[in-house]
């Protein structure tokens, strides 16, 4: 996870310098992509090694939002080819739909 985490200064600055083409916004998408993915893992993990009454587990409840942001993650990569400000609106509305609680 740190890893794909280490990446997101790397791939912002490549958006910056070139004005949202749609390679580097498909990178940035793949980088947020797996990272969502590892933390998912980490935290199935983590729950899976303790029991049911675990307060992790009952505070994740379903974890719909985690599952919605790497739907989202994934088709912005796809929008990306299309119209690259459609994909960074989905990258925003993920950040978004995290603050909102």
């Amino acid at each position: 996870m740190l890893f794909w985490l280490s990446l997101i200064p790397f791939v912002t600055s490549w958006i910056g310098e070139n004005h949202a083409a749609s390679t580097p916004v498909a990178i940035y998408g793949i980088v947020l992509l797996m990272s969502g993915i590892a933390y998912f893992v980490l935290q199935k993990v983590i729950i899976n090694y303790h029991e049911d009454d675990f307060t992790l587990k009952k505070a994740i409840g379903k974890n719909m939002k985690g599952k919605l942001s790497l739907v989202l993650y994934a088709i912005g990569v796809l929008l990306s080819f299309v119209n690259p400000w459609l994909a960074i609106g989905c990258y925003i509305f993920v950040a978004v739909m995290w603050v909102v609680p």
